[in-house]
């Protein structure tokens, strides 16, 4: 039987990304995101639901995270579902799904010097390469066959 287990999602930090490291010495940070749900009920009324994500990203990226990101950015992840499961210090089994983040494109203008944000100073993420212009199209639609054209 195959699986699938990728999720893609954008909202905004709950909180200043957390940086730490495994005793590997691995960079890990931690972060929420909360994304948000409107629609309308069947009344016709404006609804809306928020929903909470605890991330984590390991490795280079958690620095490159933890450097340009702060709280309230907006940013989009892609990675897959995880659960973790631990005792905590009552003894009680505790569980979590989280997202391991794989992927993330910062979305939004960069904060940088931690204007609007709190926590330490942020400096500013570098500008994204230029990507070249995509190819001309030399694209010409064809006219409608005329009656003589159909064959049936």
């Amino acid at each position: 039987m195959a699986c699938f287990n990728k999720v893609i999602i954008v909202g905004n930090l709950t909180r200043d990304p957390q940086l730490s490291y495994l005793p590997s010495q691995t960079p890990v940070v931690e972060f929420g995101l909360a994304s948000n749900r409107r629609w309308r009920g069947q009344n016709g009324e404006q609804r809306e639901e928020t929903c909470f994500i605890d991330c984590r990203c390991f490795g280079k990226q958690a620095e490159t995270f933890n450097q340009y990101m702060t709280k309230g950015q907006q940013v989009l992840i892609e990675g897959r579902l995880s659960f973790d499961m631990w005792e905590d210090k009552e003894g009680q089994k505790r569980s979590k799904h989280r997202i391991t983040v794989e992927r993330f494109v910062f979305m939004g203008a960069p904060r940088g010097g931690g204007q609007g944000g709190q926590g330490a100073p942020r400096q500013a993420a570098p500008p994204a390469p230029a990507e070249p212009p995509p190819p001309e199209m030399d694209y010409q639609p064809e006219p409608p066959p005329s009656g003589e054209d159909i064959p049936f």
